[in-house]
């Protein structure tokens, strides 16, 4: 089979011609299925977008739709049986390649709003600048590009289909509360809060914000079984986990600017030194910032955590 008949719609992947649906008196494996089944269709959606690379939000949107499906892999895979976690690594694998080139356009978006502020005479410098990093992320691309034509690729897809459909695991009949199950991820989020000291290293804040997504994944998964005030509640900490995201997304993008700033000065001319220690001085204001207002957003998510199990 060559890469281009490979399967790429869900009809041919084996899905139903419409979206799997689960209301709040379905068993939680029939709400895992479900929410699998979505994902895999805005992936497969986005897929077009992110191989002719027009617009960079359907990498980003591919990239979001696998991440959740990892996640709901991790908390509640056992449901779905025994395959579910080498297919959560094969995520893992594509997860990779998505996530490479989508830094890179994080941090080309960034830096051209940021040197557009400049004055004229720094323009220059500025796009030269930018320029090694388009180059990088040319280089990222392909590398996406052929993970995307690779067989390897497609049996992915086809293990995630799988994982939709009806099995004779028994799986209906095992007890699994989806709302009950928040308490988890955020136990976990809370114990990583507790455990960081009053000044917390960059990669441990970026491992909440890892610990805060997975919460918001599992949250919009329950929310399909809730009931309406529950519901409510749960709508109320996805929005508090998406600010949490939020801040700590805007701190872990000014430390990577930062150090990539470091990077092009053995190389670089003195126009575009000077250009990269400005924006790595802005870089390291935004962290400032983020480490100020972090602890505030974890408060609302703790609340609304709590709030729901009340």
């Amino acid at each position: 089979m060559t890469t281009e008949s490979l399967p790429r719609t869900p009809v041919e992947l084996g899905l139903p011609e419409l979206p799997i649906e689960a209301g709040p008196a379905d068993p939680a494996v029939h709400h895992v299925r479900a929410k699998l089944d979505r994902e895999i269709r805005a992936l497969l959606a986005h897929e077009p977008g992110t191989r002719s690379g027009a617009d960079p939000e359907d990498l980003h949107q591919m990239r979001v739709a696998l991440r959740r499906m990892r996640s709901v892999l991790k908390l509640s895979g056992t449901l779905v049986g025994d395959g579910a976690e080498p297919v959560r690594a094969e995520l893992g694998w594509l997860g990779q390649s998505l996530g490479e080139v989508r830094d890179y356009d994080v941090l080309i978006g960034h830096l051209r709003e940021v040197i557009a502020e400049f004055e004229v005479r720094d323009q220059a410098a500025g796009r030269r600048l930018v320029s090694k990093f388009v180059t990088e992320r040319a280089a990222a691309k392909r590398r996406l590009t052929r993970a995307l034509s690779s067989v390897r690729y497609s049996a992915l897809l086809r293990e995630v289909s799988l994982l939709t459909q009806e099995t004779s695991t028994g799986a209906a009949d095992r007890p699994h509360d989806l709302i009950g199950g928040l308490a988890k991820p955020h136990r976990k989020l809370a114990k990583a809060v507790r455990a960081l000291p009053a000044d917390p290293p960059d990669d441990d804040l970026h491992a909440l914000r890892i610990h805060g997504k997975k919460l918001r994944y599992a949250a919009e998964l329950a929310l399909t079984s809730a009931q309406k005030k529950r519901a409510a509640r749960i709508k109320t900490l996805i929005k508090a986990t998406k600010d949490f995201q939020t801040v700590l997304g805007d701190h872990q993008d000014a430390v990577i600017a930062a150090e990539r700033m470091r990077t092009v000065l053995d190389t670089a001319d003195a126009a575009v030194g000077f250009v990269a220690g400005r924006i790595a001085e802005r870089e390291l204001a935004r962290r400032a910032e983020a480490r100020a207002a972090w602890r505030g957003s974890w408060a609302a998510v703790d609340a609304a955590a709590r709030a729901l199990h009340a």
